[in-house]
């Protein structure tokens, strides 16, 4: 199991759980809206740190976005194994074709 499936296998048991006692399940208890929003301000951040080239800060974000993302997917009990089944499909498809597929 990668890094990945056990941080998104923990974020799915906090689902529920007490939101005075984990910042995951406080987050799961605002709404999904709520989980977009983090999303989305994560995702910011790492852009601004891929346009002033610091790598340490980058990863650092990168890692921040990955978390909010399955919290977010969570939220709306999308599970990471049917991404990953979603990306596995594309495999082998041309960008471009994978495109005008959808």
């Amino acid at each position: 199991m990668t890094t990945l499936e056990q941080l998104a296998e923990t974020i799915v048991a906090r689902k529920g759980g007490d939101p005075e006692s984990s910042w995951t399940a406080k987050l799961l208890a605002m709404g999904p809206e709520k989980a977009a929003e983090k999303f989305g301000e994560e995702a910011i951040e790492a852009i601004i740190e891929a346009t002033r080239g610091d790598k340490e800060r980058l990863t650092s974000e990168a890692a921040d976005v990955l978390y909010h993302l399955l919290v977010m997917l969570t939220s709306r009990d999308v599970a990471l194994a049917d991404v990953l089944a979603e990306l596995e499909s594309r495999q082998g498809m041309s960008g471009l074709a994978e495109k005008a597929r959808r």
